[in-house]
């Protein structure tokens, strides 16, 4: 009973201070960009490592993509948090600028879904270090998802709809963009990466994986579309991203979603021997998302912005705000958002815009849109880089002596850190090449290379 009271008595106080800090923070009678989640109680749901504090001037987030303005570039992708009504409805009201609803399809189409779908992969104590899943396109059919579209347009007119669809024949990628333009959606984004009907290729292979039956199928889709936007959806599972991304460029689509999960085996279960996900004994690929693809999908972006002229809604591994700036930094107009969603909820949409503008404010950005490609002119070949001379520096004041980088540099690097009497690590320059892997391993960042 006491401890119970004690408790309320702390709450209480505890209340009260943070009261008192908004308060004082209002008075202050600034126009200020500051997620009140993050200022008070933390630094936020998806940004625990970096805090930034000062308040700005807010800047507008709005953007333009495929003719359609975004009150911010932060979407939902297809995935479960958009397979339900009242989901989306909830994430339009928090402050989301547009969702693609979940990959549907024509009416009678087999959808079997089999359980449990999800699984996560640990690493050095992070629950979801990356996810897979076996979930495939959405139960609900067309003349369900019309009817969704329709009921969100009326009631969000400003918010983007983007209606994603899959078909298995020529006829389905033509009735498809019919019904979902007649429905009011503002765009359709079209799956060319999931395995579905082969289009007279290979059963089973990804429909973004034939240059051919890309184009071929893009057409039919664009042409049904009138003059609704389409965005193809692809996978970085191909030989030649650029020419798969010129091929939809020359069918005339609008935009390109780049990209989709990766195919991949989640973990075995080294004592029954069966796979992950466990589904009575067997198991199947999975497509893998999460933060650990991100450098994928920032290449895949980079590498048809850099060659092909066409809009991209980038996609895979973001989580925070700082990973969309990079998104938009290599080229991608707006940002998808999908694990992240499913981790923490639609709430992140607080500190993705609280963060993204306090961001532009102090780099000076007047529009989102001033990011867009700003990186691409420091991406070169490897022949093209500078060759420089760098070594370690190591900070002995901020140093904890955990040996991290003695061994790294003993046994994967040139042997150029040494540990003096007190296991202080002093570095032999004469050895050093500057690899930088001690830096990349130090917990603490004293280390830099320079």
């Amino acid at each position: 009973m006491m401890a119970g009271l004690l408790h309320m008595q702390f709450s209480n106080i505890l209340e009260v201070l943070k009261m008192a800090k908004l308060t004082q923070m209002i008075s202050k009678k600034k126009e200020f960009v500051v997620d009140i989640d993050k200022e008070i109680y933390g630094k936020g749901l998806t940004d625990r490592k970096h805090a930034n504090y000062e308040i700005y001037k807010k800047p507008s987030l709005e953007v333009t993509f495929c003719g359609k303005k975004f009150e911010n570039p932060f979407i939902l992708a297809a995935a479960p948090p958009t397979d339900d009504l009242d989901m989306v409805r909830r994430a339009f009201k928090m402050g989301w600028a547009g969702a693609v609803l979940k990959t549907t399809s024509i009416e009678g189409t087999k959808v079997d879904l089999a359980y449990p779908m999800m699984t996560g992969l640990e690493y050095n104590g992070q629950k979801l270090f990356g996810m897979g899943n076996i979930d495939l396109i959405s139960e609900h059919h067309i003349d369900v998802v019309e009817k969704r579209v329709a009921a969100l347009k009326k009631e969000f007119p400003k918010k983007i709809v983007i209606a994603s669809m899959m078909g298995s024949k020529q006829s389905d990628w033509q009735t498809l963009p019919q019904r979902l333009t007649e429905a009011g959606a503002d765009m359709i984004e079209c799956s060319f990466s999931c395995p579905q009907g082969s289009m007279g290729e290979d059963p089973g292979k990804m429909l973004a994986q034939s240059i051919p039956a890309s184009e071929k199928t893009a057409r039919w889709v664009k042409e049904s579309a009138g003059k609704t936007p389409v965005i193809i959806k692809i996978t970085p599972q191909v030989t030649d991203i650029v020419a798969v991304a010129q091929a939809l460029k020359h069918a005339g689509v609008d935009a390109i979603a780049a990209s989709n999960s990766i195919p991949a085996l989640m973990g075995v279960d080294i004592e029954t021997f069966v796979p992950y996900p466990n589904l009575g004994g067997k198991s199947t690929y999975s497509g893998y998302t999460g933060p650990a693809i991100k450098p994928i999908t920032l290449r895949t972006i980079a590498e048809i912005k850099r060659n092909v002229d066409i809009p991209i809604s980038g996609t895979g591994g973001a989580m925070n705000w700082r990973d969309a700036v990079e998104f938009m930094a290599v080229g991608a107009n707006i940002v998808q958002f999908c694990t992240a969603v499913m981790h923490y909820g639609f709430r992140i949409i607080d500190d993705l815009t609280s963060g993204f503008a306090n961001y532009m404010a102090k780099m000076k950005f007047t529009s989102p849109e001033q990011i867009v490609g700003k990186a691409l002119k420091n991406i070169v070949t490897h022949d093209e880089l500078p060759r420089r001379k760098v070594r370690s520096k190591i900070d002995i004041e901020k140093c904890i002596r955990c040996d991290l980088c003695f061994v790294a540099c003993r046994d994967g690097g040139h042997f150029a850190i040494e540990l003096d009497e007190d296991r202080t690590p002093i570095v032999n320059e004469d050895r050093c090449v500057g690899c930088a892997l001690c830096q990349r391993l130090c917990p603490i960042d004293c280390i830099e290379v320079k």
